[in-house]
């Protein structure tokens, strides 16, 4: 076989693949067996029809077999004898394939750039103080007291942060929708998230009145059409806190105090501030990096990421019962800002993993099972899923080599963050080598390190990876 390839750009290139007879006829013979093993012709055994006949009854037949079966492989050896990494499936266009002759064809397809990494020595990046305000305390507490409140009726029209009792029904022309009625249902007046419009219309309303208002839906089949809301509040309750003393900190918590519970929070806050921090670390360095390399990127690939992208954010705005143009309108964001904000995360996104992927491949970093069971674990805990049932789902659908990429990546940024010089605004040294996952510093000599290999939520893979 001969191959040669041409550079189309840094991302894409063409091969030109020659296959010579003698390298096809082994799959010619064997395309032959397998048809002659499916036909009746009479005068023949099954499998014992000489090719002569088959391709005087099935012309090509074998031919096309054959063809399929040394595509695909010949594809591979001409990748691994150019030393090319596909990117996505390649654009194949079959040139020459007559009888007795070599097999000529290419393939158009997107590959990995080549990078010249730069000098990772010395890097340097910046994040904010770990501070911990008593506002965050007080919102901690009063978030805890909130889980302890009791519910009193009033007679009174409901007010904001009242929980109200509700019926709704929404109609059309008259008409009931259908999925858009609910009774008996208890509801915090300023939550949202239920139905644009609902929060307004119950402040005022008292025990036994109807509210009726005009909305948009924005789930069902009758999305962004009006629809009339009639909401029939049933009962106003107040929320009564109980008081901030040792008796709270002891129905709340293991303290005996008041002054121990508090005290505990501001801790458990600090600790989390500190993770926080490291994960601001571990961007502020792969940013740092990227600043220093131009990496070219597929369009293709940048193209159906984004997409991917748009599709999650629409997806994540309708579980919340919004619109992307209402979620825009409330931050303050056109169309074209959204867009140009998303397209800028993404390119970040795709030159991280090729850099981190460069980075792995020049260390030899690799991953044991025992890496790869732990993040694994780690994944489906995050997404809420069984152990079991994640790991089974990946095996099944050949992801286990996206997570062994995943770990790599991590790892190599870790070794990034290791070696940078981070400092918090006020100058400080950030502490990273000895951050345990829990947000304490941990013993110099246990080498405890926090979890900072986790590619950021930018950096997930792309989605042409099913």
């Amino acid at each position: 076989m001969k191959s040669a390839v041409e550079t189309l750009s840094p991302t894409r290139a063409k091969l030109t693949v020659e296959v010579p007879f003698e390298e096809l006829k082994p799959s010619l013979d064997a395309a032959y067996q397998k048809i002659a093993q499916q036909i009746n012709i009479p005068g023949f055994r099954r499998g014992k029809v000489p090719p002569a006949i088959i391709e005087r009854q099935f012309p090509g037949a074998a031919r096309e077999e054959a063809l399929n079966d040394i595509l695909g492989t010949k594809y591979v050896e001409a990748l691994q004898e150019n030393d090319l990494v596909p990117l996505a499936q390649p654009e194949v266009e079959v040139v020459k394939y007559d009888d007795d002759g070599p097999l000529e064809f290419t393939a158009e397809v997107d590959i990995k750039p080549e990078i010249t990494l730069p000098d990772t020595d010395g890097l340097e990046a910046s994040v904010d103080d770990v501070e911990v305000t008593d506002e965050d305390v007080t919102e901690q507490v009063d978030a805890l007291r909130g889980r302890f409140a009791t519910l009193i009726d009033v007679e009174r029209p409901a007010q904001d942060g009242d929980f109200v009792v509700i019926d709704l029904k929404a109609t059309k022309d008259g008409e009931a929708v259908e999925g858009a009625e609910i009774s008996g249902f208890s509801y915090q007046v300023g939550r949202g998230g239920m139905i644009d419009g609902l929060d307004d219309a119950l402040v005022g309303v008292s025990a036994g009145e109807e509210k009726v208002f005009t909305t948009q839906l924005v789930n069902g089949d009758l999305v962004g059409e009006d629809v009339e809301v009639a909401v029939t509040v049933s009962q106003v309750q107040e929320q009564e806190l109980p008081e901030l003393d040792d008796d709270f900190a002891q129905m709340a918590s293991e303290f005996d105090t008041f002054a121990e519970l508090e005290a505990d929070v501001r801790e458990r806050l600090g600790r989390g501030k500190r993770l926080e921090q490291a994960a601001a670390a571990r961007d502020a360095v792969l940013e740092a990096l990227l600043e220093k390399v131009e990496i070219p990127l597929p369009e293709s690939i940048v193209t159906e990421e984004l997409n991917a992208r748009r599709q999650s954010v629409e997806q994540q705005l309708s579980y919340a019962g919004m619109t992307l143009d209402a979620y825009l309108e409330e931050e303050g964001q056109t169309q074209e800002e959204f867009e140009a904000d998303l397209d800028r995360r993404v390119r970040d996104s795709v030159a991280a993993q090729f850099l981190l992927d460069e980075i792995a491949d020049k260390g030899e970093i690799g991953v044991d099972q025992g890496e790869l069971t732990e993040h694994m674990v780690r994944r489906a805990q995050q997404s809420g899923q069984d152990p079991q049932e994640f790991v089974n789902h990946m095996l099944e659908h050949n992801h286990v080599p996206d997570m062994v990429q995943e770990i790599r990546r991590g790892k190599a940024l870790a070794q990034l963050v290791e070696s940078a010089v981070v400092k918090d605004a006020s100058g400080n040294a950030v502490e990273l080598k000895n951050l345990r996952p829990d947000g304490t510093i941990g013993d110099p000599e246990a080498e405890v390190e926090v979890d900072v290999t986790e590619v950021p939520a930018d950096d997930a893979e792309p989605a042409n990876q099913e």
